[in-house]
């Protein structure tokens, strides 16, 4: 990729052992849409919008990851923008409200005129394919749904910076088909909320690729099915128990708060299951602190989940910027979690694809640039916050790359390195 003087300026800041590539990873902003009162005085501005869930069912895992976000344009705009262009972050909460998402994105569309999108939820995100399609939108989506890959007409302006949730779970049955123990396949319960589109999302994926691949190695016994809102997920438990056998393995599809109530009554009930989950389900939030932390701590011990993105706390490149930002904040890395990194990440990203869109347009980037620049970048580094994303014009799936990572005395450890079902094939 092309190095810019924005690259230069960033390696500077940051620290002078970061090659150019990992940098453009690097930055943080205010969800206001006065962002523009920091280093650059130019009165170049391209404005992107955020659709941020902060206070509804998702809003544990949305609102560290829409702070990472906002940190990263801030320390973006701070270090003199994008190539001297700041970057105007409007974003808003909706609360995981699908309707209220259209009407946050027609404000960002009509009234902040944004040139992209860095939304949250696989609900709106597909409700608004056709709409950002019309409007020629870029969107980055929190929601890794195996929908929004498509290229064609009904996701076309849509890309997925991480795994796909489909991905995501290919690759943990190719796992559990690897370390499996014992001459039996490996019974393998999926755990979701039927007809919600986030957690029902990878379902049938996940199936597919059972039967088609691991046939003989791997089972999947009959779903167990529990709302994100059911807190006494005990119940279901129970009932599922009397007519099948506890399953080997069970994956989970939630975030943190619904993944700790059903991996603490499925341990009471005695199950001898190794309970994971994919992205949402891991990260530092799932062991509550408090009073009650040691009993979160026991009950959770042992659950795996997929990482697509690094702990604050490990010791990679692309994490300086981010210490940096933090401490002109009187911050430090045990103030922020996984989430927010991933936020971060996501941003970079975004912003990698406008320095491109600048450098090809001297400018006057529009929707159309911005999406034509994120399908040229080959091999994007983060330091080590994410796996390395590439995009095309027939690939909006930037990396099918996850690590794995196991509590152990409420403590995150990663149990691989990265890896995907395209390694696997």
């Amino acid at each position: 990729m092309k190095k810019s003087h924005w690259k230069k300026t960033m390696t500077a800041v940051a620290t002078s052992v970061l090659a150019l590539g990992l940098l453009a990873g690097c930055g943080g902003n205010e969800a206001s849409s006065d962002t523009s009162n920091d280093s650059n005085d130019s009165g170049k501005v391209i404005k992107l919008g955020g659709i941020f869930d902060e206070s509804g069912a998702t809003g544990d895992v949305g609102a560290p990851y829409a702070e990472g976000e906002r940190a990263f344009f801030e320390y973006l705009n701070s270090n003199g923008g994008v190539d001297g262009y700041t970057i105007d972050f409007v974003g808003e909460d909706y609360a995981y409200d699908t309707s209220r998402a259209q009407q946050v994105y027609q404000s960002l569309r009509d009234r902040h005129k944004v040139a992209a999108v860095l939304g949250w939820g696989t609900a709106d995100t597909e409700a608004l394919r056709q709409q950002i399609i019309n409007d020629e939108i870029p969107f980055f989506s929190a929601s890794y749904s195996e929908n929004l890959k498509d290229t064609g007409s009904e996701s076309g302006f849509n890309f997925l910076v991480a795994a796909s949730y489909s991905d995501q779970g290919r690759a943990m049955l190719e796992w559990i088909g690897k370390n499996h123990q014992g001459s039996s396949p490996a019974t393998v319960a999926l755990v979701y909320h039927e007809g919600h589109p986030f957690s029902e999302s990878p379902i049938q994926d996940i199936k597919n690729y059972a039967e088609e691949h691991l046939a003989g190695v791997v089972e999947i016994v009959p779903d167990i099915q529990i709302e994100l809102g059911d807190t006494d997920p005990q119940t279901t438990l129970q009932s599922w128990a009397r007519n099948n056998e506890v399953p080997d393995y069970a994956i989970l599809n939630y975030t943190w708060n619904q993944t700790r109530n059903v991996v603490r009554d499925g341990k009471q009930l005695g199950w001898d299951t190794q309970f994971m989950g994919l992205n949402w389900t891991a990260g530092e939030g799932l062991v509550p602190s408090g009073s009650d932390n040691q009993q979160w701590v026991d009950a959770l011990d042992g659950f795996i989940g997929v990482v697509t993105h690094a702990f604050p706390t490990e010791d990679l490149p692309g994490m300086e910027p981010i210490i940096e930002y933090l401490d002109s904040k009187g911050r430090s890395v045990e103030d922020i979690n996984q989430k927010f990194v991933q936020g971060w990440a996501t941003a970079s990203i975004m912003a990698e694809a406008i320095r491109i869109a600048i450098a090809e347009t001297d400018g006057d980037v529009t929707g159309s640039d911005i999406r034509a620049a994120i399908e040229s970048i080959d091999n994007f580094d983060l330091g080590g916050l994410g796996a390395n994303v590439s995009f095309a014009p027939d690939n909006h799936a930037g990396t099918d790359q996850i690590r794995l990572g196991q509590l152990n005395n409420g403590d995150w450890e990663m149990i691989t390195d990265y890896f995907g079902v395209s390694d696997m094939r």
